[in-house]
């Protein structure tokens, strides 16, 4: 599922990474199966307490990262992450009940609404107007979720489900863009941005726990399947896509992190037909085809320009 500041330049040239756009499409295919790992974790356990489970391990496994805070600005890293783990929590109420409220197909759509709005929320917060490619490419991305909906599953919905995942594609595209704008006056790693933003999570998870119930957590659960879920999420869907995201906020425009993301419901769709037995139509795969084109156009390099001719001497035609 379901979304920092900018991090330190490596000073190892020699060592090869993988280029952000093609991260962010394995964070996109890891999210799009979260969808029905989650709605098997939650068949097991509330949703409050998962998500305080899973935070709360991811948090653990980040602590080392944290002796990066010796050298920087403490006090403002922690209320950056403060701050986006405030909204990540946000995001992931949202997400989580609505999940459970709706189909897998119906959230994968909704949440998918995020590349409209990031756009905007990109010319709000950081003054960029959206470029009219990316416009467009948003526009496709959404017919192709659109397309790819209506060949999935439509039994098991609600509208306060699907309210609930439209709240949570407006919080993406909100964090994505403040990610980007808390860049710019702080430098972090982007392990250390992490492990602070699933520390002040946990935290808050853990207050309204004690407030509502009493205590943090009740008995986990034995069974195998919500533990290989939970293993899924915590280090796969957590651990490493948070750490991608944040590590592409600076080096690529929101915009198009949000489209990137936005192929998220065609793999949420495969995770279903694989995991869950829905079958998809050819408009279902038409969909996920549109998607993912539209995620690639937006993000290719423009054409190189072409050398400058030496003073007094004309270009040749």
């Amino acid at each position: 599922m379901t979304p920092s500041l900018s991090v330190q330049p490596s000073t190892a040239r020699h060592v090869w990474t993988p280029p952000v756009e093609l991260m962010l499409l394995t964070v996109a295919a890891l999210w799009g199966g979260s969808y029905t790992a989650a709605k098997l974790a939650t068949q097991h356990l509330p949703v409050l307490e998962f998500l305080l489970l899973r935070f709360g391990l991811t948090f653990v496994l980040l602590l080392p990262s944290l002796g990066a805070l010796r050298h920087a600005d403490g006090r403002a890293a922690l209320t950056a992450g403060g701050v986006l783990g405030a909204n990540l929590l946000a995001i992931f109420l949202c997400e989580t009940y609505g999940v459970s409220l709706t189909t897998a197909s119906n959230a994968a759509f909704l949440i998918s609404l995020c590349v409209v709005v990031t756009p905007f929320f990109e010319w709000w917060l950081l003054g960029q107007p959206p470029s009219r490619r990316l416009l467009t490419a948003a526009g496709l991305s959404v017919l192709g979720a659109a397309l790819l909906s209506r060949a999935g599953a439509t039994g098991g919905a609600s509208w306060q489900g699907d309210g609930l995942m439209l709240l949570a594609a407006g919080l993406r595209g909100f964090m994505v863009c403040l990610t980007r704008r808390l860049g710019r006056h702080q430098a972090l790693p982007a392990l250390t941005l992490t492990a602070l933003q699933t520390g002040s999570m946990s935290l808050g998870l853990g207050a309204v726990l004690w407030c509502t119930q009493g205590r943090l957590m009740g008995a986990l659960p034995a069974a195998p399947a919500f533990w290989g879920a939970m293993a899924f999420l915590v280090l796969l869907c957590t651990l490493l896509a948070f750490w991608v995201q944040n590590h592409a906020a600076s080096r690529t425009s929101p915009s198009r992190v949000a489209l990137l993301m936005g192929s998220e419901p065609l793999f949420g769709a495969l995770a279903g037909v694989l995991v869950m037995g829905e079958t998809l139509g050819p408009w279902g795969w038409l969909g996920g085809a549109l998607m993912v084109a539209s995620a690639g156009w937006a993000t290719r390099p423009p054409p190189l320009s072409a050398p400058a001719c030496p003073a007094g001497r004309p270009a040749r035609g």
